[in-house]
């Protein structure tokens, strides 16, 4: 019992697994109560078991097993996740329980076999049981057949695929086993239930005893459809309607279910196995069906005689022997070689099917010629031929075949060509047997009805019988109008005998299919006539007319005239002249008859009123309109002279032909009448009114025939004109239809070359009303005109461009509802284009395609190939128009497709263009042979090939409509072949078709299985493709049949594929709707509504757009953003609107759910290798399956959905939900941070940027976030995703490689540097450069900021690799190595050189050089190793100092800056030679301390300086002026970079270098095209700017070396380049207030600088800088520029040492701001500019600024408040919010004051008055003592904040008392004290005087040299030459310890911006030092200018001040320590 205790402790999963029987045993019980009792499917304890479900079942004991059989069905039964074990289960059941000896557990097999059908594994089980029936062991076999018979029985033939079941079974039947063959049986039985005698044809080959067994159990059978009993998960409302139906137990339901569960007959055709025999084929088939004796021919047939008899073919190209066999059956002597060729092609067909359909064109003629033999038995063989060549190919495809063999002189071939309509009919439809096939085959029957041989009249009635049954009396009656009541009764008798095939399931699948196919072009089928879905209408359907028929030149009126009508017409006859007057007479009053010959006109006319006045009253059904007219033609008749009696003549015609039943008859009496007058000039009007009558009476198409035949028999050229007139304007009112234009060409042509201009210019008329309705065709008939009137022709065809033509108002009227709705039917989808194809004039140029040619095409030689394809384009060019029968030339011309030389290939398909044009809509018939070898030819790999083929097809599909080409498996063949570029361009193609298409035939279907191939494709445009074509596919076929058919996949792609095909059902275009029902023949009405769909959902709108526009690329992603949208509609169109509202609520609630230790459960299972270790190159499917199953537990399914969805929108929209969600729910978040981590490591494999940036913006988040918290990340989480996070540090877009840096900083913060170190070494093996580069540039960082420990495994490997990229060929990663190196080298000294071992002598130098220059020297004290190893670097020199995540400067040019400033150096580097070296870090030190006003409390690491070389005597080198010449890359690259270089060129210290970037600026801005790339730029531009203004100011103004032109010219280009950036709004509102405020500074010293007066043109430069000033003013963000000017007044009044004049200039501009207040209040952030003047009034309490000398500030500032008050009332008072102590601001009381006040002005005024009376306290200052004055000043200098002014006052005392004594102030205080005010004043004195220039009302201080550089390096430099460096740096150093509270000095008045005298005002230099500094870096050389003194000897400075200095140092290091 020991053991046993020591198994009973474990947990259930392990106890299954566990190697004693009864631990098992034991876990399987348990794991069976589990089961059972977990109600969640979707709980995550059920993952636990899915690897040992299979263990469940095969267990070894025999007791166990049977438990661990019933725990499997338990999960299988309810877990969620059972579906992925099925494979392995069954096959576990079929080979370990299946054997077993107790019935139970083969019971418990079934029963798991069963319940994974149940869940719809159909397909795995079904082939584990048919592999169990390849076993040896005869259990197996005999229990899998009986759970297949057992699965069959309960769910069905739909459900378990029979297809393999019955192949198996006959070898069943053979099994040596008794049992195995009995249980056969029962399984044969059971299938018969299901399928009936389809299971005959498979079985035929068994045993004879055993069919006959078979056979007898059969019968026993019930009739009744079986019906299913089990559903699967996915048919619950079919259980539930199949439970209501056991609970009513009624019969009524039996038939709703039929139509579900029995939906359509099995086709034993589809369970057979497809036999391959063109291999077969005797090896000399080919020789001997051409031998002479025709014994061998006999051989050679009957050897294909056997193979056909197989009933199912594999498919291939049987081209040549359908040809071998067509040659026999047409040519071959020998009659019984004729009937067997015939029985081998009725086999072929029958075997093939639909794949025969090609071959059936070249047939049918042949076979039907054969028809004249007389010999019964050949007969019934070519009868069986063409019937099984019928079902392979539609009748349309061989109408014209048949239609031109039933006026063949012998009556066998007439009669066999009827009796073959007729049992074809028998397999139709009405939607296959449209009018318009229907309609000439009537015609011809017709004839046949009276043919003189009595069979050919039978044959003609059957047929016409069947006909009548198919399609209805309705349809076929119009057409039978004038047949005798005797010959009807034939056909109606004819009618009842006949029986039709269609109405039991068509003839195997056939009519099936004819019934798919039908819905294509047809209208819609019979068994939903109230669908109002007719295909749209084009132009008039000619289309019902058929096709021309040989021999009668005019076509039937048109489908709508009415039927009486037509009949009239025809039936009419012609009366004798004495029957004609006397049934006149019994209408028209005596006396009107005896006049109207009468000699006087006068009673002519008298008689002709009398006429009219009958006419008019007479009624249509009494009317004899023959009569009448013949009594108007009566003698004058149309030779009268009188034109009153002809006008009125001619009217009466016209009134008899509307008020009567009008003839043809009749209209030929007058018609040469009205032809003769139409031309004259006072009856030509009435003429043309009785001829247009005549028109609507007898059908425009016929009178005008004749009128025109008739106008150009005469030779009068007036009538010629106007009949062509006439006719013109009849067609616009008729309209086209039926029109023959073959009628007209002649006579138009003739016209066209009559010598009178009226008859040509009518002619083109005429032919411009033509192109209306015909377009381009028409052209074809008259390209060999002369040139001039061809150019005629194509100017009046330019007119007619674009214009539609008019809705006829004629001719219709006479049409009932019920033709409308039939004239529509006939109209096919794809009709319109061929209407007017029909009517052309078509040449048979079947004949002309010798065999000589073909034999020319087919030949070895490429030029004699070409010789017969230039012959055949000429044939086809001379043609023009041609017939379908196009000879031997399809299969030469398809041999050419496949042509090795591709000129070849691509004259073919030049030549199959040419053929579709001239040959028009009969092209269909040829689509199968020669259409689809074009699309082959999509699969060329030369991409003006593929082109070329993609025009051809297009132009094909033109002519023949879609629908032929998607019959069939042609198709699906095609797409089948793994070709990428066939695969890409067929379903670019098919995705721009589909959506055009109303209906398509179910054939489509087939296509599915491959387009989800492509969309697994390996190459990502097929992908692309195949993604696009998926909608249009869905649109036709439904997401249902998608979806299952999706089923049928592999699980890893299923699960793709569903996802696509979700997404593909939110944007699914709508079918075009159905047109609205115009008359048929009104083209404008029909074609609106074919272009618009009907009022979809509107779900389908926005999609379809898409869809049929084809887009560009990018813009795929156009129909996208609709997506999710559109998606959620279809969620709320489909089902009821409450799984919508589910959504909704699904979303609330916290989004990451806390699974108690379920990090540390992955953590254990990825260790025991449970699962996959999270490692990979790219992602493979498996791992992002098993991440989607962790994540289901920690994560809501809506959430996980979007996460794992197909579309990267939704990603977006998931981690925008994280983000909101993440601080909310930290502990969560912390609790699947692995999880969370991996999907992001998945997201950096996508290539969309926009989830990437997404992405990385969360996980800056989530690590700061993690980082708050203190949550150190471990190795689990940190190995699945640190590496993948490292690739994308080498991503080519700089946005995304500067978050990633910024990651990786703040990664440092929550994971070990020491441990970050590992990943990025690895990183720095990476072949991408740049992430070589960053990973280099990162290792620097962390050796800087951690210090040495950092590298792993230890220092010397970790630098040794490090060394090896200095020898890289990428110059950017060896900059990064040799950065790396130094920042090692500056944490050990010269120990670096041990530890990276042996370089080669170059890298060595390199290694050298960058350390002389760039390392700083050891730091004494190690200080940097002491401080927390997390800490931020607060060392400002690190060379590797890394920016603020959010600086706006791209990082890329960091490096660059670098070379360039080694390059800098290099060219400078006599320079460095003739000075002592300072190092440069030390003034960018300054720099970045008095701007980071962030660390306060940090006191500098001053320690790390070495200050004693700064303090020592420079020797400063004399200017060189030495110009910069980096490669200008070419700005509008725009690439960031480039723009920064140009930018950072705008500052240089080289003034032809700074115009040169100017210009290039200039060049940018002033492209509106092209401005936009310095968006992003300009607060970069603008620093650069006033820094060269500052330089231009202090340096170059000064030097006298310099031309002054040059430097106006660089003023001008500033100023213009300015005035540029300024015009344009959208980059002028980027500049931010900090920049604003530095450059009006430059501004306005510029405008107050008078040495530029003193320049040439300087009046103008100021001027233009005048226009600048207010340019930036109005253009700039008005909130920016008004706190600018704020601030900058505050510091110019602060500052005593600037002009007062600058401050008036800001003031002045403030004013004007203030002035534009009413309109840009709005724009303008009050809180802001509020701040900013609380701040002013801090600094300047109300006191202060009274006691300025002028009171103009104040003004200012009260009236800027007063507008503000004023415009905003007092809502102003809600804008206080970012002022801190709101109740101790001034500004508050103020606003309150003025706001209470707002109308009381008096207040106002007061506070004027005291303003002025306070000014004049300044003069008590004058009036106190002396002495007084004096101690004042000097309790000033020693106070902590008034230093500076109190040195000012003393120096401005003296000044005015030169001779005051200070000796006695001086004599009590320190050496040091009396120094420093010496020195202090001597300082001033330098200020004002040194480039002072003085005036003589006041003496102006000099504002510009240091006041002008805020924050700059700049040092003073007094004009006696002295040096006064130290002097400056001691200044400096004076404000770093102010700042940093080390003691108190006070703050400097020549650097206005200074923060400590305004808290919260930064000044631009803070916010800006990031940009700064970069540009620094890269001008390194104009800094040192700038920063040194220009004087050009060096001078000793006083060496008191230096020891000063040094003592003031060695103090503040000491408080340091």
């Amino acid at each position: 019992m020991g053991d046993d205790s020591e198994w009973m402790k474990l947990p259930i999963d392990q106890k299954c697994e566990h190697k004693i029987w009864k631990a098992r045993l034991n876990g399987y019980e348990e794991a069976l109560k589990l089961f059972q009792k977990i109600e969640d499917e979707k709980s995550p304890e059920w993952g636990k078991y899915l690897g040992l479900i299979k263990k469940f079942v095969t267990d070894s004991n025999a007791v166990a097993q049977l438990k661990g059989l019933e725990a499997a069905l338990a999960f299988i039964e309810n877990a969620h996740v059972a579906g992925k074990t099925a494979g392995e289960v069954v096959s576990g059941v079929v080979g370990k329980v299946f054997n077993q000896p107790k019935a139970r557990a083969k019971e418990l097999g079934a029963d798991i076999c069963l319940i994974y059908i149940e869940i719809e594994k159909a397909e795995v089980v079904q082939d584990e049981l048919i592999k169990g029936l390849d076993n040896k062991n005869p259990k197996i076999v005999v229990a899998c057949i009986e759970t297949l018979r057992k699965a069959l029985c309960e769910f069905g033939s739909k459900i378990i695929t029979l297809k393999p079941v019955v192949k198996v079974l006959q070898k069943l039947f053979e099994s040596r086993e008794k049992a195995v063959r009995d249980e056969a049986k029962l399984l044969a039985v059971e299938i018969y239930r299901w399928i009936r005698d389809a299971l005959r044809t498979p079985l035929q080959n068994i045993n004879s005893v055993q069919l006959k067994e078979l056979e007898e159990e059969w019968v026993k059978l019930p009739t009744a459809a079986p019906k299913q009993t089990r559903f699967l998960r996915s048919q619950q409302d079919l259980k539930a309607k199949f439970e209501q139906q056991q609970a009513a137990g009624g019969d009524e339901a039996d038939g709703n279910d039929d139509d579900e569960v029995d939906a359509a007959p099995v086709d034993p055709y589809e369970l057979l196995e497809a036999f391959e025999i063109l291999s077969k084929l005797p090896k000399d088939f080919y020789e001997k069906i051409e031998a002479k004796k025709w014994q061998e021919r006999k051989e050679a047939l009957e050897a294909v005689e056997a193979l056909t008899k197989n009933p199912k073919l594999e498919s291939g190209d049987y081209g040549d022997l359908a040809r071998a066999l067509k040659k026999v059956i047409g040519k071959d002597a020998n009659v019984m070689l004729v009937a067997m060729a015939a029985k081998c092609l009725a086999g072929l067909a029958t075997g093939l099917r639909k794949k025969f359909g090609t071959y059936a064109g070249h047939v049918v003629p042949t076979i039907l010629e054969k028809f004249k033999e007389k010999k019964p038995q050949v007969v019934q063989a070519l009868q069986e031929a063409i019937d099984a060549v019928f079902l392979t190919t539609t009748l349309q495809n061989i109408s014209e075949d048949v239609l031109a063999v039933m006026d063949n002189k012998n009556p066998s071939i007439k009669q066999q060509a009827s009796l073959f309509l007729a049992r074809s009919f028998r397999h139709c439809t009405p939607s296959t047997l449209p009018k318009s096939v229907l309609k000439p085959f009537c015609a011809a029957f017709l004839k046949q009805v009276n043919d003189s041989a009595p069979e050919v009249r039978d044959a003609a009635f059957e047929a016409l019988g069947t006909a009548l049954k198919v399609v209805g009396e309705k349809a076929v009656n119009p057409f039978l109008a004038d047949v005798d009541k005797l010959k009807l009764d034939k056909i109606k008798e004819c009618a009842d005998k006949v029986e039709l095939v269609g109405k039991k399931g068509g003839g195997g699948g056939a009519g099936g299919e004819k019934k798919a196919k039908a819905a294509a072009k047809a209208p819609p089928p019979v068994e939903a006539p109230a669908k109002p879905s007719g295909p749209p209408k084009k132009a008039a359907p000619a289309k019902a007319a058929g096709p021309p028929k040989k021999g009668k030149p005019a076509s039937a009126p048109s489908a709508k005239s009415k039927k009486a009508s037509e009949t009239k017409e025809i039936v009419e006859t012609e009366l004798s002249p004495e029957v004609c007057e006397e049934k006149a007479a019994a209408v028209l009053p005596a006396s009107c008859m005896q006049l109207l010959d009468s000699g006087n006109w006068k009673e002519r006319l008298a008689s002709m009123e009398e006429f009219q006045r009958a006419v008019e009253q007479m009624d249509k059904s009494e009317m004899p309109c023959q009569a009448l007219v013949k009594m108007l033609a009566k003698k004058p008749g149309w030779k009268e002279t009188n034109f009153q009696v002809m006008q009125m003549k001619l009217h009466i015609v016209g009134l008899i032909a509307q008020k009567g039943s009008f003839s043809k008859t009749s209209a030929l009496v007058v018609l040469d009448g009205l032809v003769d007058k139409i031309g004259d000039v006072k009856c030509g009007s009435n003429a043309k009114e009785a001829l247009t009558a005549i028109g609507e009476a007898c059908s425009l198409p016929w009178t005008a025939e004749q009128v025109v035949s008739m106008a150009f028999t005469q030779k009068n050229p007036k009538n010629q004109a106007e009949t062509l007139n006439w006719l013109a304007n009849a067609m616009k009112e008729f309209g086209f239809a039926g029109i023959n234009v073959k009628a007209f060409i002649s006579n138009v042509k003739t016209a066209l070359g009559a010598t009178n201009p009226a008859v040509r210019t009518s002619a083109i008329t005429l032919l411009g009303v033509m192109y209306l309705y015909m377009g381009a065709p028409l052209r074809m008939f008259f390209e060999d005109e002369k040139p001039a009137l061809l150019s005629q022709i194509d100017a009046e065809f330019e007119k007619m461009q674009g214009q539609s033509p008019p809705a006829p108002i004629r001719g219709t009227k006479k049409a009932g509802a019920e033709e409308e709705v039939d004239a529509a039917e006939e109209v096919e989808v794809d009709g319109g284009a061929g209407d007017i194809m029909d009517l052309l004039p078509r040449t048979d140029i079947s004949d002309k395609i010798t065999s000589d040619m073909v034999s020319k095409i087919s030949d070895k030689n490429w030029k004699i190939r070409k010789e017969g394809l230039d012959e055949v384009a000429a044939v086809i060019s001379e043609a023009k128009f041609i017939q379908a029968n196009i000879g031997e030339l399809p299969m030469a011309l398809k041999g050419r497709l496949s042509d090795s030389n591709k000129l070849l290939v691509q004259q073919a398909l030049n030549i199959l263009q040419q053929i579709a044009t001239a040959m028009g809509p009969s092209l269909k018939q040829h689509v199968k042979n020669l259409g689809i070898p074009i699309i082959t030819v999509l699969g060329d790999s030369k991409s003006n090939v593929r082109a070329a083929a993609l025009s051809t097809l297009n132009v094909w599909v033109e002519q023949t409509g879609m629908k032929e080409w998607l019959e069939g498996e042609d198709l699906s063949e095609e797409l089948k072949k793994e070709n990428p570029f066939l695969r890409q361009e067929m379903l670019g193609w098919l995705a721009e078709k589909l959506p055009t298409l109303r209906t398509v035939p179910a054939d489509l279907m087939l296509c599915v299985p491959h387009l989800y191939a492509c969309l697994e494709d390996r190459s990502g445009d097929v992908r692309k493709k195949a993604q696009d074509a998926l909608p249009t596919f869905m649109m036709h076929l439904g997401y249902e049949k998608m979806s299952k058919a999706a089923g049928k996949l592999k699980a890893t792609s299923k699960d793709q594929v569903v996802g696509m095909l979700e997404k593909a059902r939110a944007v699914m275009p709508a079918k075009p709707a159905a047109p609205a029902k115009a008359a048929a023949s009104k083209p404008p009405a029909s074609s609106a509504p074919a272009a618009k769909p009907a009022p979809a959902p509107a779900r389908n709108q926005s999609p379809f757009e898409d869809f049929s526009e084809p887009e560009p690329k990018p813009d795929t992603k156009k129909a996208k953003p609709a997506g999710p949208a559109a998606k959620k509609g279809v969620v709320g169109k489909k089902p009821p609107v409450k799984a919508g509202a589910k959504d909704e609520e699904d979303k609330s609630g916290p989004i990451f759910i806390l699974v108690p230790n379920g990090k540390e459960q992955r953590i254990k299972e990825e260790k025991a290798l449970k699962i996959l270790k999270w490692n990979f190159i790219t992602p493979r499917d498996e791992y992002v399956e098993q991440l989607k199953t962790q994540m289901s537990t920690c994560l809501p399914k809506w959430l996980q959905d979007e996460l794992f969805h197909f579309d990267f929108q939704r990603h977006v929209k998931a981690i925008g939900a994280m983000i909101e969600h993440m601080e909310a729910e930290c502990e969560a978040v912390i609790g699947c941070l692995d999880l969370i981590l991996k999907w992001f490591t998945l997201r950096f494999f996508d290539t969309n940027t926009s989830v990437l940036m997404k992405a990385l913006e969360f996980l800056k988040l989530l690590f700061t976030m993690l980082s708050r918290k203190n949550y150190q990340l471990n190795d689990y989480e940190a190995s699945s995703f640190i590496p993948y996070l490292i690739l994308k540090v080498g991503e080519s877009k700089d946005v995304v490689r500067k978050d990633v840096r910024a990651i990786l900083t703040i990664l440092c913060k929550v994971y070990a540097a020491s441990k970050v170190f590992p990943f990025l070494m690895e990183g720095t093996k990476s072949k991408n450069s740049k992430q070589r580069c960053e990973c280099l540039e990162e290792l620097g960082c962390l050796i800087e900021n951690f210090g040495m420990n950092v590298c792993q495994p230890t220092p010397a490997k970790a630098l040794k690799e490090i060394a090896v990229h200095i020898g890289d060929r990428d110059t950017t990663v060896r900059n990064a190595a040799l950065n790396t190196v130094v920042a090692a080298y500056n944490a050990c000294g010269d120990q670096v050189f041990k530890l990276i071992g042996n370089l080669s002598e170059k890298e060595m130098s390199m290694l050298e050089e960058r350390i002389k220059r760039s390392a700083k020297k050891t730091p004494a004290a190690s200080a940097k190793q002491e401080r927390p190893q997390r800490e931020h670097p607060t060392n400002p020199n690190s060379t590797f100092l890394r920016k603020p995540a959010q600086e706006e400067v791209p990082n890329k040019l960091r490096i660059m800056y670098r070379t360039y400033r080694i390059q800098a150096r290099a060219q400078n580097a006599h320079l460095e030679q003739s000075a002592p070296s300072i190092p440069k870090e030390f003034q960018l030190d300054l720099e970045v301390f008095e701007n980071n006003h962030t660390c306060a409390s940090d006191i500098p690491d001053l320690v790390q300086h070495k200050l004693d070389e700064v303090l020592e005597p420079v020797m400063i080198p004399e200017r060189k002026m030495r110009p910069v010449s980096p490669h200008f890359d070419d700005i509008h690259n725009s690439s960031a970079s480039t723009i920064n270089f140009v930018i950072s060129q705008v500052a240089s210290g080289d003034i032809n270098t700074s115009i040169q970037a100017l210009a290039q600026i200039d060049e940018v801005l002033r492209q509106a095209d092209k401005a936009e790339a310095m968006s992003g730029h300009i607060d970069q531009f603008l620093i650069a700017t006033f820094m060269q203004l500052r330089l231009i100011y202090n340096t170059h103004m000064a030097d006298d070396r310099l031309d002054k032109k040059d430097i106006f010219k660089l003023y001008s280009c500033i100023i213009g380049n300015m005035l540029s950036l300024f015009s344009i709004e959208s980059l002028a509102r980027e500049a931010s207030m900090g920049v604003l405020k530095d450059l009006m500074h430059g501004l306005i010293t510029l405008m107050l600088d008078s040495r530029v007066e003193d320049i040439e043109d300087g009046q103008q430069l100021i001027r233009s800088v005048n226009l600048l000033v207010v340019r930036v003013l109005e253009k700039s963000d008005q909130t920016n520029i008004l706190s600018a000017l704020l601030v900058l007044l505050q510091d110019s009044l602060i500052s005593t040492a600037g002009s007062p004049m600058f401050s008036e200039l800001v003031m002045k501009c403030l004013w004007r701001m203030i002035r534009f207040l009413p309109q840009t209040i709005n724009s303008i952030n009050l809180d802001r500019i509020l701040l900013d003047v609380h701040n002013f009034m801090k600094v300047f309490p109300k006191e202060k600024l009274k006691q300025l000398k002028s009171d103009v500030p104040h003004r200012t500032l009260k009236t800027l408040l007063h507008t503000l008050c004023r415009l905003t009332g007092a809502k102003i008072l809600d804008h206080m919010s970012m002022i801190e102590n709101r109740n101790e601001s001034e500004l508050e009381a103020h606003l309150r004051r003025v706001v209470k006040h707002s109308a009381n002005l008096s207040g106002l005024k007061s506070d004027k008055s005291t303003e002025k009376g306070a000014l004049r306290s300044d003069d008590k200052v004058i009036k106190a003592k002396v002495s007084d004055i004096l101690s004042e000043i000097f309790k000033k200098i020693g106070s902590k904040e008034n230093t500076k002014e109190g040195l000012t006052e003393l120096y401005e005392y003296k000044q005015k008392y030169s001779d005051a004594d200070l000796e006695p102030f001086l004599r009590n205080t320190s050496q040091f004290f009396q120094s420093y005010v010496e020195r202090g004043l001597r300082m001033i004195e330098s200020e004002r005087e040194g480039k002072g220039r003085i005036q003589t009302s006041t003496v102006i201080p000099q504002h510009g040299t240091d006041s002008y550089l805020p924050s700059s390096s700049a040092v003073p430099v007094s004009s006696n030459g002295e040096d006064l460096n130290a002097a400056a740096y001691y200044e400096r150093l004076k404000i770093l310890r102010q700042r940093r509270g080390l003691e108190n000095s006070t703050p400097e008045e020549d650097r206005p911006p200074l923060s400590s005298l305004r808290p919260s005002v930064a000044s631009s230099t803070d916010m800006l030092h990031s940009k700064l500094s970069q540009l620094k870096e890269s001008r390194e050389h104009f800094q040192q200018e700038q920063s040194h003194s220009r004087s050009p000897t060096r001078s000793s400075s006083p060496a008191s001040n230096l020891d000063d200095l040094k003592k003031r140092l060695e103090r503040i290091k000491s408080n340091r320590q």
